[in-house]
């Protein structure tokens, strides 16, 4: 089972800019990945990216549960970064496929607090230095070995955008060691709603010319300076826009722009709305968000 800002922003940008804004970040993606070459020992790519990028699995260990906690450690030279599951209009986000693993079931990725960047007007999501990214997978026969192969795509940037690929593999033991590598990206993830104190939480829909516009209000204390909110739904072809936000006291206001392919107003499932709020001091992670003023 793959899982696949809050200081004031400007208004969003005029209806006819947003599809041209989307159609260059993909001519922009689809350019940058002529550049990325995968090889099975780590990762390179051609030209100025080269050797920014080591990829590994970290073996883990067997939880009490059955299921086994292992980890990708993503480590980057000084200057690079990479990007969380929702990355911003100037990200790359990352994608995973576990062909080839043996004695596979389900997989839970434990994404770690990320950080907030805006250059040139973008905003990005990610992290610096190093990514360790806990990752859970369930054995299809417990108490035995799994082999867990994985082929990574995900970007990188500095002055400039690439994606890259990587083929990692590894046998993760019936019962492993413990890895404080991966205790500390664990205890990093963003906290849920119950513990970090959110009240009430309700969302309104409104229609606008080409999708929805949807407002979140959070009885929720500050998450640290320069809050970012960021609204998710599992269907990524909806563009969402950057979150406007305003804060009164113990109480936000976020909204965000949902923008399908076809650009007219859609039904959307209150279930489905992922909100993170992401700040210096901590992240906080809601699900759902129902009708209310």
């Amino acid at each position: 089972m793959l899982p696949p800002s809050l200081a004031s922003l400007p208004s969003r940008p005029s209806l006819p800019f947003r599809p041209v804004r989307r159609a260059a970040r993909a001519a922009r993606a689809a350019a940058l990945g002529l550049v990325g070459l995968a090889l099975a020992a780590g990762v390179e790519a051609a030209g100025p990216a080269e050797g920014v990028a080591e990829v590994a699995l970290l073996p883990g260990w067997r939880t009490a549960e059955g299921t086994h906690m292992a980890a990708l450690q993503i480590r980057l030279a000084p200057g690079w970064k990479t990007y969380w599951r929702a990355p911003g209009d100037g990200g790359i986000p990352p994608r995973f496929a576990w062909e080839g693993s043996r004695n596979l079931g389900q997989v839970e990725v434990h994404w770690p607090r990320p950080e907030v960047h805006t250059v040139s007007g973008l905003r990005s999501i990610g992290y610096t230095g190093e990514l360790v990214l806990p990752i859970e997978v369930s054995p299809r026969r417990p108490g035995t070995p799994v082999v867990l192969a994985a082929e990574v795509e995900f970007g990188v940037c500095e002055t400039i955008c690439v994606p890259m690929r990587a083929r990692v593999r590894a046998e993760l033991p019936a019962v492993g060691r413990d890895d404080p590598r991966i205790r500390r990206a664990l205890a990093d993830r963003p906290l849920t709603a119950a513990e970090a104190g959110v009240g009430a939480v309700a969302c309104e829909v409104a229609p606008i010319r080409d999708g929805l516009r949807l407002t979140a209000r959070i009885d929720v204390p500050p998450v640290g300076r320069e809050e970012a909110a960021v609204f998710e739904l599992p269907d990524t072809s909806i563009w969402i826009s950057d979150a406007e936000g305003r804060r009164a006291g113990g109480r936000l206001e976020a909204s965000s722009d949902l923008v399908p392919p076809d650009a007219r107003p859609f039904a959307l499932d209150r279930s489905d709305v992922r909100i993170t709020l992401i700040g210096e001091a901590r992240a906080v992670e809601i699900r759902g968000c129902p009708a209310g003023g």
